[in-house]
């Protein structure tokens, strides 16, 4: 009676133990809360409307250049960042592979083979050579060892650990999918910029021509005008610098298309070569694509980088919950049959040589927790991470396109303001050069103009540039190029 008394009361204790091991801190991400996305994206003159956002296009219907769709096309397919994290996708995919293999049983066959040879003098050898197998048949010295058998092992998921670990898994996938289309919108972007930034070389280099043609003729005109002595040997000189200036700047802008032609080559994974492009005539009268920003909170469906973020957030929180599970028990099933002899003819004599096992152990840490409290607490504090990032990337999309809205407006009006700016200094030159004839003025002021002309048609056409590209970023930030 005392024996049964005892052996209940370890049972209550070990109950007891088990139970106090199982307690887990709590996660702390739970207090921290993400700020409400604003209502809109502030004052500006596109239309924020939820049935009409820009986003929902698809690139080849908001580029309208054939060419650069033709270049973006050959970019999808060829650039090897775009590549690499396809991979980075088929190695995620194969992860979660791994964590569903894990709650499956394991089962496998086993086949082995030995021999022992034990003293004489031992429990054992005392045992065998008292031991017959058949009558008049002694044990055999040395005993062999032979086994065929197949064996399983299973972890009964009883806390969720391994499903809530494939559920993270699962979400990582996904979250590189996303990250995949981050990388396609931005790599519509660049090869887009780059696009541009080339036409606007080739204006550019155009307009510096003309001006080099034109200081030509003015040079010209000095060198007959110090002949008659109506001017000096510094005007010849001051011309001749400015041609020479201009002539420079040239070949800077040819270099500057080289390296921009090898940048869009490199990004549609080729190596260099010519790229076709729009004639550079008509430059200063492409128009922006019309933007709608439709509403904030679409950026949380449209960004990839967002959905991105969001997925990593998930999967870290199931990570918690795994890393919750490791101070509970866990349930191991074991089990194996099979034959055993210790020579090979007696193998499949049944039902002697069968054997069989099935066990089950259940397993709680109790006593130096410290690496399971440890994984914890960094669990829960990638959990904070990835919270931090998510509020971090929606803020930050938030402002971008915030940005980008009110930089179309603003740049609208500042190329109005450059036209008229360049408008009056075309005039300005033929006057200028009409009363230096007359020696009204002197060369100063000529290449004073000239110069003044040529940085406002450079500028004029770096505006342009810049409104095509605040029209490409503003697509690319709305979550846009992906679809």
């Amino acid at each position: 009676m005392y024996k049964v008394k005892s052996y209940q009361y370890s049972i209550a204790l070990a109950v007891c133990l088990a139970v106090a091991g199982c307690k887990t801190p709590a996660s702390e991400a739970a207090v921290t809360t993400s700020a409400p996305v604003p209502d809109s994206f502030g004052k500006t003159v596109q239309t924020q409307d939820a049935n009409n956002n820009t986003a929902a296009s698809a690139w080849k219907d908001y580029f309208k250049d054939q060419n650069l769709v033709d270049l973006i096309d050959i970019a999808l397919k060829n650039n090897q960042e775009l590549n690499i994290t396809l991979q980075e996708i088929e190695i995620a995919k194969n992860d979660i592979r791994v964590k569903k293999g894990l709650l499956l049983p394991t089962a496998g066959l086993r086949a082995g083979a030995g021999v022992e040879k034990v003293g004489r003098y031992t429990s054992q050898g005392a045992g065998d050579a008292s031991t017959e197998i058949k009558p008049g048949k002694e044990m055999p010295d040395p005993l062999g060892d032979f086994t065929i058998s197949a064996y399983a092992n299973w972890e009964v998921d009883i806390w969720k650990k391994l499903r809530n670990s494939k559920k993270a898994a699962l979400n990582r996938y996904l979250a590189t999918v996303e990250g995949k289309n981050f990388v396609i919108t931005n790599l519509i972007a660049e090869v887009a910029d780059s696009y541009y930034e080339l036409i606007a070389l080739d204006n550019q280099l155009e307009i510096v021509k003309q001006t080099i043609k034109l200081q030509t003729n003015a040079l010209e005109i000095v060198k007959v005008q110090k002949q008659a002595a109506r001017a000096t040997e510094l005007g010849v000189k001051k011309f001749e610098a400015e041609v020479l200036t201009s002539q420079s700047m040239e070949f800077d802008i040819l270099q500057q298309i080289k390296e921009t032609e090898n940048k869009i080559n490199f990004l549609l994974g080729r190596y260099p070569q010519e790229i076709k492009r729009t004639s550079d005539n008509n430059f200063l009268s492409l128009l922006p694509a019309v933007v709608t920003s439709g509403i904030p909170s679409q950026l949380l469906q449209n960004r990839p980088d967002v959905k991105q973020a969001e997925l990593e957030l998930v999967a870290s929180k199931l990570d918690v919950k795994v890393a919750r599970a490791e101070f509970y028990p866990s349930l191991d099933i074991t089990a194996a049959i099979g034959v055993n002899a210790f020579k090979p003819s007696y193998l499949f004599t049944m039902p002697e040589s069968l054997l069989y096992s099935l066990a089950g152990d259940l397993v709680a840490p109790l006593i130096n927790r410290n690496a399971i409290k440890a994984e914890f607490a960094s669990a829960n504090a990638r959990q904070l991470q990835a919270l931090y990032n998510y509020d971090r990337t929606v803020l930050n999309a938030y402002l971008e396109v915030s940005n980008q809205l009110s930089k179309i407006e603003n740049l609208q009006k500042g190329y109005d303001l450059k036209s008229k700016q360049v408008d009056a200094l075309n005039t300005s030159i033929d006057v200028s050069n009409d009363l230096f004839k007359s020696a009204r003025v002197d060369y100063f002021e000529v290449l004073m103009t000239q110069r003044d002309a040529l940085e406002a048609k450079l500028e004029l056409i770096d505006t342009k540039k810049e409104q095509l590209n605040a029209a490409v970023h503003v697509y690319r930030d709305l979550g846009g190029g992906w679809k």
